[in-house]
């Protein structure tokens, strides 16, 4: 499968790297492509760069890290281009207030099932990489002597059990939390994100015990 990565910030950037490093062959994309060519020259020859246009064409699975906002807005300008992909979401619903981060939707809602709404019909969505923090990417893939978990919400089988092998891939264990009515779990502030009330890496058989407990 063709991987594309579109937005090349803190979290693009890290996935990139960590899946390379993990002998996956990756299409690095930004609308910046000095900056999508530059990581690309950093990451070897298994990345290359490419326009986002010509990344979503190429795609098989699509992992669009970009800011939420921007995700809904993206998603609509290129229904087209999405169509019968896999398409990750790794976005947190949340802005600056000051103080720190708020979440800009209501509390129950998940900007994975705002998201998914806005999909053509036959993209498939995953919810995932976005569970951990930049830092925590970088400093937890593969770590020993148990791997820290990601984890992921869809209600494509199949679409899932591709993004998990990409989890794995890039040194983290993948851990399904159900349908993508569960997103709101593994977002910022949900029970089961590193900056919400897990606030912590946690191992497969300790991330499995949470997601049957429930909030």
């Amino acid at each position: 499968m063709e991987i594309a990565i579109v937005g090349l910030g803190n979290i693009g950037s890290r996935v990139a790297t960590n899946l390379t490093a993990g002998a996956v062959d990756v299409i690095v994309s930004d609308r910046d492509l000095e900056k999508a060519l530059d990581l690309a020259e950093k990451l070897g020859a298994r990345a290359v760069a490419m326009t986002i246009d010509a990344a979503l064409k190429k795609a098989d699975v699509v992992i669009l890290s970009v800011l939420f906002d921007v995700m809904k807005k993206f998603v609509v300008e290129h229904r087209a281009a999405l169509a019968g992909k896999i398409v990750v979401d790794p976005s947190n619903p949340i802005a600056r207030d000051g103080k720190g981060f708020k979440k800009i939707i209501p509390a129950d809602q998940s900007a994975g099932r705002i998201i998914a709404d806005l999909l053509p019909e036959g993209a498939e969505l995953v919810k995932a990489f976005g569970t951990l923090s930049a830092r925590s990417l970088g400093a937890a893939a593969n770590r020993k002597p148990e791997l820290a978990v990601l984890f992921y919400a869809t209600d494509f089988p199949e679409a899932g059990t591709a993004v998990a092998k990409l989890i794995g891939a890039s040194g983290f264990a993948p851990v399904s939390v159900g349908g993508i009515d569960q997103a709101v779990r593994i977002e910022a502030f949900g029970d089961l994100n590193e900056s919400g009330k897990l606030g912590r890496l946690v191992s497969r058989r300790e991330a499995e015990a949470l997601v049957r407990r429930g909030f």
